[in-house]
Formats: structure tokens, C-alpha cells, sequence
């Protein structure tokens, strides 16, 4: 879960969640998430799914291996051949233990369209619909668990409203998480050292750290909102702080590792996506209290690593030319009272 701007500028070019435009390979357009589908609409599809139509099991089947030839006849790239050309360039892709699996649908057929995104909500399952695509390619969970395991759920009427969506419509999810990250370099960062103008600074060497020319945690913190689209962010430090060496660590490593991170790089600023409330934040605390000139800002899960999800794009246009690809942003799921 876990890349320019010049003369040391803090701002170079927006890239906003709310608005976001679209690198598709046909055109560029504004994505805006529609409303929920009529349940009535989808009545008889839900109804399958309740009766064992659409199986969870069957939609699990490993992301690599599979037929090679196109279902349908004529020159058509499957799913199936658009999943393993992502997986060539990826060192020991396909993996054995990863969740880096079909979440629902047949990969054997015929790709129409793709959409990348971070989650594949109802409301970005329905975008995809309206776009003709029937892939869609999620860097989270699409069940609501790591594992995307459904047994627990039951006949649950959430749940199966959106198997029916996806099943009434042939649409195929896959999740893209373990493979993206183990990408040299690592996909999601790279896409998003890109949006906020860093990319000049990574180094293959230490990816994690970023060291740029000084700026205060004020000024980083209103680059970082106005590059990722963000309104508001969390962040503890003194706006005023001069920071040069920053540790960027987007989705969410966890405690340890975020605290391993800064122990290593003893940076000015730990940038993250997500973090338990208990654990890394406490000791940024503590250490500010022992005299350590040590910031934090917590972005938000998905704007940390939405940009990975539009970087994907570019080597899709390699790996499945042709085909129509399209990022429609997952949004924030909060709203600040």
C-alpha cells in the first residue's frame, strides 16, 4: 500500500481528485461519477446472484496463466492477455500468495474498455458501464475486506446488489496491488511523485526519501492539497518548520514500518496515506516533545496512492494498444463535518 517542479518552486501543475481528467488513449475527458443504478433495474440480476448464479469462488481464479487465445474469434485481446502483459515486466509476477486476483467476471472474454481506479464502487462500476468498458482494474479491496472474502456477508443485500451490477453488465474486476507495488520503480509511487511535481527528486537507490530544496511545512502542506485536490489534510508540526529531507509513504505500511521509515531517514516530514491513531502519530508526538524537529501529514488512503491508478495508464497503452482505457477517481469517502 503502499514522481517536476524547478528552481525549488513548490507548484507546478493540479491534479484533482473531484475534477480529475482523464489520460485516456481516445480522448481526454472530465470523469463525474453518476448516481445508483435503480434497484429495480437490477431485480432479476440480484436474485441470481442470490441463488448461487454468480459465484464468489469462481470469480477468485488467480490473475496469471490462463488461455492464451482471444474467446469470441477474430484478432481481440482477452482479459485474461491484458492481466498477464501486465505481469511480464514484474519480477516473480504472478505470485503465489497475492490478492492480486479476479474479484468477479469471466477474463476470457474479449476486452472492450478499460477503467483503472482505486476502488471499484458502485458508482465506478456504473461509470465503467457508461464508458462501454467491461475491465476494470482496482488497486483496494472490492469487498470490503483485504482478502475480498464474501462468505461472511452472506446473502447481505449490499453485497449482492453490487454482484448483480457487475454480473447483469460482464463487467471484470481485477485487483492490481502487489504487482503495481513491486514495479520498478514502484508504480503507485512514481504516479504520484509525478502529481505533486517530485519526481526529480527520487532516487531508485532510496525510494522513500525525497530531498528538495527547503521549504516550510505551511508551504508543502498547501502544494500537496493543491497538487493531490485535497481540501483538508491532518498534520502535526509547526506550519512554520523549514523542511528539506521528506519521507513519503503512500496507502498504509503500517506502525512499524512507517516508524523503521523514520528512523532510518531521520527526515524533517513523514508523509502518509493512512495510519493507526495509536502508533505513528503518538510517536511523532513524543518525539516533538523530546525536541525532535519532526512533522507528520496523513493525506488520506486513496489520494496517496490514486495517482499509481493514473500512471497505470501510460503502460497500458503499451501492453493492450488499442484498447480504450480511462482512470475514473474511486473520490474520497468522507466528507469534514
Amino acid at each position: 500500500m503502499d514522481r517536476g517542479s524547478s528552481d525549488g518552486q513548490m507548484s507546478r501543475k493540479v491534479w484533482g481528485r473531484r475534477n480529475f481528467l482523464t489520460m485516456g488513449f481516445a480522448s481526454v475527458a472530465a470523469v463525474v461519477l453518476p448516481g445508483r443504478v435503480g434497484a429495480g433495474e437490477l431485480r432479476g440480476a440480484a436474485e441470481a446472484v442470490a441463488a448461487g448464479a454468480v459465484r464468489g469462488d469462481a470469480a477468485r481464479s488467480a490473475g496469471g496463466g490462463g488461455k492464451k487465445a482471444a474467446a469470441g474469434g477474430g484478432g481481440a485481446m482477452t482479459i485474461r492477455q491484458v492481466i498477464d502483459a501486465l505481469q511480464a515486466d514484474i519480477p516473480g509476477a504472478p505470485f503465489p500468495k497475492t490478492v492480486d486476483t479476479i474479484k468477479a467476471g469471466d477474463p476470457e472474454q474479449p476486452v472492450k474498455g478499460i477503467v483503472t481506479t482505486m476502488f471499484a464502487t458502485d458508482a465506478v462500476i456504473t461509470k465503467a458501464i457508461d464508458l462501454g468498458a467491461n475491465f476494470i482494474i482496482a488497486h483496494e479491496p472490492t469487498f470490503y475486506n483485504h482478502l475480498d472474502e464474501t462468505d461472511w456477508l452472506g446473502d447481505d443485500a449490499v453485497l449482492t446488489y453490487k454482484k448483480a451490477l457487475l454480473n447483469k453488465h460482464g463487467i471484470v474486476v481485477w485487483r492490481f496491488h502487489d504487482g503495481i507495488h513491486q514495479h520498478r520503480p514502484d508504480g503507485v509511487r512514481m504516479g504520484v511523485m509525478e502529481a505533486l511535481g517530485w519526481d526529480k527528486y527520487y532516487s531508485a537507490d532510496d525510494p522513500p526519501l525525497v530531498v528538495m530544496p527547503a521549504a516550510s511545512l505551511g508551504e508543502i502542506m498547501e502544494q500537496v492539497k493543491k497538487s493531490l485536490g485535497i481540501d483538508k489534510l491532518k498534520y502535526i508540526g509547526d506550519p512554520s518548520q523549514s523542511c528539506r529531507r521528506i519521507v513519503f509513504s503512500p496507502g498504509a505500511a503500517g506502525g512499524r514500518a512507517q516508524i523503521a521509515a523514520i528512523r532510518k531517514y531521520d527526515p524533517d516530514l513523514f508523509i502518509c496515506g493512512e495510519l493507526n491513531e495509536w502508533e505513528t502519530s503518538e510517536y511523532v508526538r513524543d518525539a516533538r516533545y523530546q525536541g525532535k524537529k519532526l512533522s507528520l501529514i496523513v493525506l488520506g488512503h486513496s489520494v496517496s496512492e490514486e495517482g499509481g491508478m493514473q500512471w497505470l495508464l501510460r503502460v497500458l497503452k503499451e501492453k493492450a494498444p488499442g484498447v480504450p482505457a480511462t482512470h475514473v477517481s474511486s473520490g474520497e469517502a468522507f466528507a469534514w463535518g
